[in-house]
C-alpha cells in the first residue's frame, strides 16, 4: 500500500487507487482502499494509538477506475474537504481511452442523469424527469492511434469533471458516441469486442490530477500521477 501513497500529513492522505480495487466495501474478503489504508496507519502508530485510526472518505472512484483519491485523517479535515466538494471547489482531471475518434477535438457535455438504484445503472434523461441531476464535463482530444491489426482507432481524451454524478463520465461519453474502452456497462458492441481482443478487464479511465485547498492551511495544492495501466502507455510515451 505504501507505494500507492502520493502524499501524507497529519490532516490528509493522498493515494493512487489501482483499477479493480474498491474505494470502500462491506463485502467480506474483498480488498478495498479504506481497509488497506487503516491497516497502514495502524502499523505506523504501533502501540501509541488506541482503537482504529480515523479515515474519512471524501470522494470515491468506481472499482474499475484508477486514479488519485484524497482521504481525511481528522473529522475537521473531512468536513472542510466535503464542503469544497459541495461547492465544486475540487478540480478533477481524467484521462480516458475511447473507441474511435471524436467528431470534435474539444467540447462540453451537459446532460441530465438519473440513476436506477435497482440496476446500479445511470442514463441520460430529459431535464423534467423526477430525480434528474445536471451533469457537466469538458473533454479534449489528446491523441488518436490506429492499430494495424485489428484496423481500429482508439483515442486518448482529457476530461475535466465539473459535477460528480454516478458513472457520469462513462454515461455521458457513451451517450455522445465516445464510449470508453473496457466499459461493459455502457460500451457499444464494437467497443466491447475490441476490449475483449486486447484483454482489457477494467474501464480505461484514470483520475490523473486532483486540485483543492488544504483543509488546514487553505493553500491551493495539486497532485498529479500518470496512469499506471498499460492501456494508457502507448498514448503517453
Amino acid at each position: 500500500m505504501q507505494k500507492n501513497i502520493v502524499y501524507e500529513d497529519e490532516h490528509i492522505l493522498v493515494v493512487y487507487k489501482p483499477s479493480g480495487i474498491a474505494t470502500q466495501t462491506a463485502r467480506l474478503g474483498q480488498q478495498d482502499m479504506v481497509s488497506e489504508l487503516k491497516n497502514y496507519l495502524a502499523g505506523k502508530a504501533g502501540n501509541k494509538q488506541k482503537g482504529e485510526p480515523y479515515l474519512g472518505v471524501v470522494h470515491r472512484l468506481d472499482q474499475p477506475v484508477s486514479g488519485i483519491l484524497v482521504f481525511a485523517r481528522t473529522k475537521q479535515a473531512a468536513s472542510r474537504l466535503g464542503r469544497q466538494i459541495t461547492e465544486s471547489a475540487f478540480r478533477k482531471y481524467y484521462y480516458a481511452v475511447i473507441y474511435g475518434s471524436p467528431s470534435h477535438g474539444a467540447g462540453r457535455l451537459e446532460d441530465y442523469l438519473c440513476k436506477d438504484g435497482r440496476t446500479n445503472l445511470t442514463k441520460v434523461v430529459e431535464k423534467d424527469v423526477p430525480e434528474a441531476k445536471r451533469a457537466v464535463l469538458d473533454y479534449r482530444l489528446v491523441k488518436t492511434l490506429v492499430a494495424v491489426e485489428p484496423w481500429k482507432e482508439t483515442s486518448l481524451m482529457e476530461i475535466v469533471l465539473h459535477t460528480g454524478r454516478h458513472h457520469q463520465i462513462r454515461v455521458q461519453m457513451a451517450h455522445a458516441d465516445m464510449p470508453l474502452l473496457g466499459d461493459s456497462k455502457y460500451g457499444t458492441r464494437d467497443d466491447r469486442e475490441l476490449s475483449r481482443e486486447i484483454g482489457l478487464r477494467n474501464v480505461a479511465l484514470c483520475a490523473y490530477k486532483l486540485a483543492f485547498r488544504h483543509p488546514a492551511t487553505g493553500e491551493e495544492i495539486c497532485f498529479e500521477q500518470p496512469p499506471r495501466e498499460e492501456i494508457f502507455q502507448a498514448f503517453l510515451q
